[in-house]
């Protein structure tokens, strides 16, 4: 009797983590075909017009080397704000990102 009950036992444990390696499996394929068939159909008219207003900014940035039809108040007002920020904060480039420098915190190691 103890043996069949042990056996059971094993058998439900068995069941239980191929159960779960099942549904692990089945969530990973059903996640992957999901993206897969949102590719394969065909884009919104209005999801594409988007798209391609972002593809055409992009190229006419790349091409402009910065803001596309910025001109000339642009610029000066641009360069007004970088005068006034340097003047607050003390000058320094303001297009790249600060270099932080912490010293090493001297430890004592105490009396026990």
């Amino acid at each position: 009797m103890i043996d069949i009950q042990m056996s059971l036992h094993r058998l439900f444990q068995l069941s239980s983590v191929l159960r779960s390696a099942l549904t692990l499996t089945l969530r990973r394929n059903i996640g992957i075909s999901a993206v897969v068939f949102n590719k394969a159909k065909e884009l919104d008219p209005i999801q594409k017009l988007f798209l391609d207003k972002i593809r055409d900014y992009n190229s006419k940035s790349k091409a402009a080397g910065g803001i596309v039809d910025a001109g000339p108040s642009y610029q000066k007002n641009m360069s007004e704000e970088v005068a006034k920020l340097q003047r607050l904060f003390g000058g320094g480039d303001l297009t790249k990102f600060p270099d932080f420098k912490f010293p090493e915190a001297k430890l004592e190691e105490g009396a026990k």
